[in-house]
């Protein structure tokens, strides 16, 4: 979904016929000014998506941008001050404040992740634990916040997860299907395989052929064998269990990446207010 699509579904959704409170009370070519107040510390995001929402609902909507996605806010700054038509401010309002909150959520999240890892040459990424229709929004922010894109669908990489594996006969099965089916219809996807042991790990790579090896819900001393063991052939991810007290020791293992998916699916909204400027 492009953000295009994204504001005028938004519009639809919550306009239909009209906004009666706004249409009620507030004369039809009335023009106001209002700024977008932060209450919390963090990271801002979603600015220029708020941009978007305010031009579909007025083209000559005139905003004056203080602060960019990614800047490290704090209680009481200003992102922006805005102008256009009174009852178009009133009707984007919510939309504004819903998308910019959650979006500021999960890049303020994901910050923290990746300052925890600090210098180490670890990645963090998300993962597909996003909500519907909004996955783009929500990867969006994971990249304003410092972290990496694991993949935005099913299309755009192979992933063989744990059930993938069982129901196509083990490891080794799953990746000779995969291989089979990607030539079989000229496919160009990089292959993850999840592990669950080191016994997995040692077949992925008796097998080869693939991308990356992701070590699901190992322990410190096992990720650190499972590295030693591929020793850099693929790439190696490590994924269940991580937050912030443990990302670190997680990447000092010596992996390449590890995969969060609390950056997208825990996260409470960051405070943040649409106030009238008289």
């Amino acid at each position: 979904m492009t953000i295009e699509q994204f504001v005028k579904l938004c519009k639809e959704e919550d306009i239909k016929d009209g906004d009666h409170s706004a249409l009620a009370c507030i004369p039809e070519n009335e023009v106001d000014k209002a700024k977008l107040l932060v209450k919390a510390d963090g990271i801002i995001a979603g600015i220029e998506v708020a941009k978007a929402l305010f031009k579909e609902f007025d083209p000559n909507v005139e905003i004056e941008q203080l602060l960019n996605d990614g800047d490290r806010v704090k209680y009481g700054d200003i992102a922006f001050y805005v102008v256009c038509n009174s009852r178009a401010l009133l009707s984007a309002e919510r939309l504004v404040l819903n998308v910019m909150q959650r979006m500021s959520a999960i890049a303020t999240k994901t910050r923290d992740f990746v300052d925890a890892v600090g210098e180490l040459s670890t990645k963090v990424l998300d993962t597909r634990k996003t909500t519907p229709l909004i996955r783009f929004l929500e990867k969006q922010a994971v990249k304003i916040g410092g972290g990496e894109n694991h993949r935005m669908g099913l299309y755009d990489m192979i992933m063989l997860k744990d059930n993938h594996i069982d129901f196509a006969g083990g490891v080794k099965q799953a990746i000779q299907k995969t291989k089979a089916y990607l030539k079989a219809n000229d496919l160009n996807l990089k292959i993850e395989v999840e592990t669950r042991n080191l016994n997995e790990v040692r077949m992925v790579l008796e097998e080869g052929g693939i991308h990356r090896i992701m070590l699901d819900n190992f322990s410190y001393d096992e990720i650190r064998e499972a590295v030693k063991l591929i020793d850099g052939k693929y790439e190696t991810e490590a994924s269940g269990g991580i937050n912030l007290d443990t990302v670190r020791v997680f990447a000092e293992c010596g992996v390449d990446y590890v995969s969060v998916g609390a950056l997208t699916h825990s996260v409470y909204n960051m405070d943040l207010s649409l106030k009238a400027v008289k």
